[in-house]
């Protein structure tokens, strides 16, 4: 299941209890794997697209929308994540979370990254990763991240990774998971729009695996108040910041799913027939015998 609904915008509380929510849809239709979008948890920031004078020098507004991002930003050890972990467990389904997310304590206590996790369907925590960098105006933001999160993990489904954003442009980070041997691949965006669609594709067919590429629908009014905002960016819907336009690509590129738009709150879809990634392989395998390792050579530091 992937949800479209954006996250409530800084304000971590309500996001859980919006997170139950689907939850609880997804155990009524009998779902496994539950998808939210980049920084679900508590919301993009489109604003840092949208608003009036955003890169100026000492900005009262920025900086106050900033001072409420951190304040609702998750940490992992934190007793906001302890209740989503115990949802997940209620529920009894796998979850892939977008958020904000920063450490309790220690070095990076005071940044901001952004970050997925995938929980399985005991709570427990099987993967975390955090953008290794940030795109454009969310640097005002976020900090880099590393490359502990550059891998898969094994689950009921096949080995399953992911990466956020931009970093689907990045040939060495789609590399470094194709090595890792992904049967599902879960794509996090803020919208995803044809560019990004083509990226989601792409991956499916040199990466011979599922791409479930998730993006939000979020309006203008849902943004924090404290910025002045130009229009949004759809031409028959001026309020409209995010489409969603969440899809499906199978591992020969094939559309399992078409973008989904802006009237779809949550998309439930069956991925049948995970073999199907393997038998791909015969065709085309970038990290085995389609790799040339005589004459290239690759590691992750």
């Amino acid at each position: 299941m992937i949800v479209q609904e954006t996250g409530v915008f800084n304000d971590l509380d309500a996001t859980l209890d919006l997170a139950g929510k689907y939850l609880d849809v997804a155990v009524a239709s009998g779902v496994d794997l539950v998808v939210f979008g980049e920084t679900w948890l508590t919301g993009y920031p489109a604003w840092l697209d949208h608003a009036r004078d955003i890169a100026v020098w000492d900005h009262p507004g920025l900086k106050e929308v900033y001072a409420a991002v951190w304040q609702n930003t998750i940490s992992l050890e934190s007793a906001a994540f302890q209740k989503l972990t115990s949802m997940i467990r209620d529920a009894g389904v796998m979850v892939c979370m977008g958020m904000h997310e920063k450490p309790e304590t220690g070095p990076g206590n005071k940044s901001i990254y952004n970050a997925f996790c995938l929980l399985d369907r005991d709570g427990s925590l099987i993967h975390h990763h955090r953008k290794i960098m940030p795109t454009h105006t969310e640097r005002l933001i976020h900090a880099t991240g590393d490359a502990r999160g550059l891998k898969t993990v094994e689950t009921d489904f096949g080995r399953i990774g992911g990466l956020i954003c931009w970093e689907h442009w990045m040939p060495l980070c789609r590399q470094a998971l194709h090595e890792s041997g992904e049967i599902i691949h879960i794509a996090l965006w803020p919208r995803v729009h044809e560019m990004l669609q083509i990226a989601s594709r792409h991956y499916a067919f040199e990466g011979r695996c599922f791409v479930i590429a998730v993006g939000q629908v979020t309006r203008r009014n849902q943004l924090p108040d404290q910025l002045e905002y130009v229009s949004g960016q759809m031409a028959t819907d001026p309020d409209l910041i995010l489409d969603g336009q969440s899809c499906i690509f199978g591992p020969d590129g094939s559309v399992l799913l078409p973008p989904q738009g802006a009237d779809s709150r949550y998309i439930i879809h069956d991925i049948h027939d995970l073999e199907a990634a393997v038998r791909e392989q015969m065709t085309l395998d970038v990290a085995g015998h389609y790799a040339r390792p005589d004459i290239f050579d690759f590691r992750i530091k």
